[in-house]
């Protein structure tokens, strides 16, 4: 059977490589962003490169109203979701606990924790009701242990961590299957973001180490969900090889 596969955050970076990787392996792929633009040039490339159908739901993830909306209105075709990859999520700032912005804290927990509830909220039960569906939670090793000035990633990202295994505890009387994927260092415009703009910073942390890359986490990502049915990969942490924990790199 041809699977669903629903990506949040999916037009760029590790969203963009899971699409790629499901698309490659005949899924066909829900693709969420806020740019729609972006999501249409996205659709379009995996058309073209492996015929795969694609349907495009162009919203901010922490706009509760405006997602389930838009999740309660597929088109029936596309209503039944197989895979939920929970991808929207980002760090803003760098900064000591006690001087950090709270603008930055604010989109921090309501993208990485608030907007993965709710996504989940509004997908899961129709998993349930149909007797199949797997989710799968791009967590971060920065959820395992903090990092000094990143407290409040870490905290929401701890939070994945436990609202994944609550969840898997929730559907444990179902066939149902949750992931928990947890990357350490991986180059994307993940530190652009961080750092508001500034390419030089966010440059600055990937020199000296080989960084994991969008793709490495989509085969990951794609490893789980293609595992036979009685299998539940329940978290993978995956770091680069000179990276030992969210804190402690080698660099050359």
């Amino acid at each position: 059977m041809q699977k669903t596969v629903f990506i949040t955050g999916a037009s760029s970076g590790i969203g963009e490589a899971c699409a790629r990787k499901f698309a490659a392996n005949g899924c066909r792929l829900i693709l969420n962003a806020r740019r729609a633009d972006k999501l249409q040039t996205l659709a379009e490339a995996l058309r073209q490169e492996f015929g795969t159908e694609c349907h495009i739901l162009p919203f901010d993830v922490r706009d509760r109203e405006v997602a389930r909306q838009a999740i309660a209105n597929l088109p029936q075709e596309w209503a039944a979701i197989d895979v939920l990859v929970n991808n929207a999520g980002l760090a803003l700032g760098l900064e000591k606990e006690f001087v950090g912005d709270f603008a930055d804290w604010d989109t921090m927990i309501d993208t990485n924790i608030k907007a993965l509830l709710s996504i989940t909220r509004f997908v899961v039960p129709g998993m349930v009701e149909r007797g199949r569906g797997h989710i799968i939670n791009i967590g971060s090793v920065a959820g395992d242990v903090a990092y000094p000035n990143g407290a409040v990633y870490c905290a929401t990202k701890a939070a994945v961590k436990t609202l994944s295994d609550g969840l898997r505890m929730d559907l444990v009387d179902t066939p149902l299957r949750v992931t928990n994927i947890k990357p350490g260092l991986v180059e994307t415009n993940f530190s652009v973001i961080r750092f508001h703009g500034d390419t030089e910073r966010a440059e600055n942390v990937y020199k000296g180490i080989k960084p994991l890359t969008g793709a490495d986490i989509a085969d990951c990502v794609y490893f789980a969900a293609s595992a036979p049915e009685h299998v539940q990969v329940a978290e993978i942490l995956v770091l680069a090889t000179h990276q030992a924990s969210g804190s402690l790199t080698f660099r050359k």
